[in-house]
């Protein structure tokens, strides 16, 4: 067959106003058939004991740092005299006859309690990689204000934001333990005061270093009186032992669970570089 007698190519015809009407139309439609999708929803803040305890505790405590009614029959309830025996007076009252080992124990239990309640609100592996960001950061910022390049200043803004937010976090947890911490040292406090109060005068005279004192005198020149610079002497390096020992319990627990194994010894390490 030759050229002349093939087929012409057919070409489309053109379509009328009236059918590229109808064809958007169409369009339209099935464009609203079909389903779209839904925005994901925030999601709802769920509510959490362990908050509203740590916010409770911290106002109860503000609140008895303000009322002395209120904190006096808070602590007066633990009993403060063999005559209003309560719970830990019958534990380490002593009837009064040993006020500074009572006050040695009273001590003890707040500190136990208040670094049970901080190192179990404390991520000890995030708090110290935020402490060594933190030093780096700031090396590497220094470096960059003293360069005086605004384009180095600015690409550093990303991580000082993360590292805003990691430390936020950090400082947030510890928070929560000092809820509790600063509700069980009022408590304690005011308790220690109320049993020493109690006391008789022969009771409460004892003996420091050769000198006979009453420990609700002041101390000479101050206006802090005996038994609360003695309990104070008490609780610092309890609270410091107990902490310590409950780091190093938690950070061997994180170990174990994640097969860890500890750093090489200093004499290890240069024995076997030699």
């Amino acid at each position: 067959m030759s050229d002349a007698d093939r087929p012409l190519p057919s070409t489309p015809a053109e379509e009328t106003p009236e059918e590229v009407a109808d064809d958007q139309a169409l369009a339209a439609a099935e464009a609203e058939a079909e389903p779209t999708p839904a925005r994901p929803t925030a999601p709802r803040p769920t509510f959490k004991i362990s908050t509203f305890v740590y916010v409770f505790l911290g106002l109860l405590g503000m609140y008895m740092l303000f009322d002395q009614t209120f904190r006096n029959s808070i602590a007066g309830a633990l009993g403060t005299s063999p005559s209003s025996s309560g719970p830990l007076y019958t534990l380490i009252g002593f009837d009064s006859q040993y006020l500074l080992l009572t006050m040695a124990l009273a001590g003890a239990i707040e500190m136990l309690v208040t670094s049970l309640a901080y190192n179990y609100t404390t991520d000890w592996i995030k708090a110290a990689k935020v402490q060594k960001w933190s030093a780096a950061f700031r090396k590497v910022q220094m470096d960059a204000i003293r360069s005086g390049k605004k384009d180095r200043i600015a690409a550093l803004k990303p991580h000082q934001e993360r590292l805003t937010r990691l430390s936020s976090e950090v400082s947030i947890a510890q928070f929560k333990g000092m809820a509790i911490t600063y509700f069980l040292l009022i408590l304690i406090y005011t308790w220690v005061g109320l049993v020493i109060g109690d006391a008789t005068v022969f009771q409460r005279t004892v003996s420091l270093g050769g000198t006979i004192v009453d420990l609700t005198t002041n101390i000479p020149g101050l206006p802090i009186p005996w038994w609360f610079a003695i309990f104070s002497l008490y609780t610092v390096p309890t609270s410091l032992v107990f902490r310590r020992i409950l780091k190093h319990l938690w950070l061997h627990r994180y170990a174990e669970k994640h097969a860890l194994s500890p750093p090489p010894a200093s004499g290890t390490a240069g024995s076997s570089a030699s």
